[in-house]
């Protein structure tokens, strides 16, 4: 039945109409760690480009504080934990779930993935990244099962320059935690752990050193060759790694941020050398007569870390940092530029989060999702951003752990404690939750508190198989868990 859902679609997308789709998303970057939102040290002057000339969100969140649940919302535009992906190396992408690539590529457009995976494993021919093992089928789940026609990915992980490799000895002011100076030559080194697949499941050895940010670009570029001389409408997922730890940048970007600590210059050079590759795709898309009808986003899947180096990434002025519910943990940034559409700047206020891709570009495509049964969280930003739309018409919940949210036009509904105690904040006047309003407004609290409790009922459900049964529950050996599955709130 899916798959004959999803061969109709093909037959509802003029060709003449069907722009190309980049989806950018970087690993761990913070709301302040660009330009574009005011970092005074870290240059990307080509996102800040795309800041000038596009969409710029400035209260874009991501589904959840930690990467592999905010990577699932983008491909299925639900909540995280309606898939069964709660947290990080846990779950897979279920295969009744429908993808954005599997809608898209039954549209006529060809279909890639390249970076990061982090939704499953992608061999059960050995232990790679940071699961799995020989003979172990429980969580593989690689891109071919979701609608790709192209990959270039890695499960988890890897470092930021020489992807493969990390020192044997590291030197003073480095650690197989942080990061390290780039190796230099006849320095003895050892294999990562982590490899890069491609979409038949076999192994990549080749172009495999330098900047990471540029080896996933080198496919991404060849894979636009491939669609512009097929003459077919592409959607390429661009995941880069940067600047998850470990972060390791090249010579030239020590060189640029010499005045530093050595693990600021990775941090620093490592997405300065992300934001070089984001302008080179740019140019190779104008290049080839593509960049009018291109839409390409940007986002990171979460807020900064901080287990090791918080001094390292910025979430601004905002409270919290990653695996926090609070806006540092989950604002990021967030663009897109699509100059067939939006001909001048333009910034959104509205609270946006990455569960709106999907119904957005169905809706900017007048394709219907081929299961209208389907709880979808996110919605169209269509009219944002051909509009001026002045609130959002959904709610936007968030789970992480111990910890739910509730976002409702200015205001935020928090508990850090499983539902225990709620705290409420007006975002837009107290952008940084300094100021608890809760006692003040208990009839609002309540209100906010029971469409929250009805929301994650619904969540639960869909978790459960309400769509499409509870088979592929029991075979993913899932247990629903959730901050309110344990005790109820007052």
């Amino acid at each position: 039945m899916k798959k004959l859902l999803l061969l109709l679609v093909s037959l509802t997308v003029s060709a003449t109409e069907q722009p190309n789709i980049i989806l950018i998303m970087a690993d761990d970057l913070g709301w302040g760690d660009t330009g574009f939102n005011g970092h005074e040290v870290i240059q990307t002057p080509h996102l800040d480009q795309m800041a000038a000339e596009g969409v710029k969100f400035n209260r874009f969140y991501s589904a959840s504080s930690v990467c592999s649940p905010t990577r699932a919302s983008v491909l299925t535009g639900r909540n995280p934990y309606r898939i069964g992906i709660p947290r990080a190396n846990q779950g897979f992408l279920r295969p009744e779930e429908v993808t954005l690539p599997e809608v898209l590529k039954d549209a006529g457009y060809l279909t890639g993935h390249f970076g990061k995976w982090h939704l499953g494993t992608l061999t059960h021919a050995e232990k790679d990244g940071n699961r799995g093992g020989k003979g172990r089928l429980k969580d593989f789940n690689p891109p071919s099962s979701h609608g790709y026609d192209a990959a270039f990915v890695t499960e988890s992980k890897v470092p930021t320059y020489d992807p493969m490799k990390r020192p044997l000895k590291f030197q003073e002011g480095s650690s197989l935690k942080l990061g390290w100076e780039s190796l230099k030559e006849g320095e003895e080194f050892e294999f990562f752990g982590t490899h890069y697949w491609d979409i038949n499941g076999d192994k990549v050895t080749d172009n495999l050193e330098g900047d990471d940010s540029r080896v996933i670009m080198d496919r991404v570029i060849s894979f636009v060759d491939k669609s512009s001389d097929e003459n077919k409408p592409f959607l390429s997922v661009v995941w880069f790694h940067t600047p998850h730890l470990p972060c390791v940048a090249g010579p030239e970007y020590h060189e640029m941020y010499k005045e530093h600590p050595i693990h600021f210059r990775n941090y620093a050079g490592c997405i300065t050398a992300m934001d070089k590759q984001v302008g080179r795709l740019r140019r190779h898309l104008k290049s080839k007569e593509l960049e009018e009808n291109t839409m390409i986003w940007f986002c990171s899947d979460n807020g900064p870390e901080h287990k090791a180096r918080p001094d390292n990434g910025s979430a601004g002025h905002f409270r919290g940092r990653k695996r926090d519910l609070y806006e540092g943990g989950v604002r990021v940034p967030g663009l897109m530029v699509w100059p067939a559409k939006v001909k001048s700047p333009k910034e959104v206020n509205l609270p946006c989060v990455t569960s709106d891709y999907l119904p957005t570009i169905l809706d900017a495509l007048k394709i219907e999702h081929p299961q209208p049964t389907f709880e979808i969280d996110g919605r169209s930003l269509m009219p944002l951003i051909e509009g001026d739309i002045k609130q959002r018409n959904k709610s936007i919940g968030l789970m992480f752990g111990g910890r739910i949210a509730w976002h409702r036009g200015p205001y935020k509904l928090i508990s850090n404690n499983g539902g225990k105690q709620y705290k409420l904040y007006n975002i837009e006047d107290d952008p940084t939750e300094k100021n608890d309003i809760s006692l003040s407004y208990p009839e609002l609290v309540s209100e906010l508190k029971k469409e929250l409790r009805e929301w994650h009922e619904s969540v639960k459900s869909s978790f459960e198989g309400k769509e499409y049964g509870d088979e592929s529950l029991l075979k993913s050996r899932l247990k629903w868990s959730s901050p309110l599955s344990v005790k109820k709130s007052n």
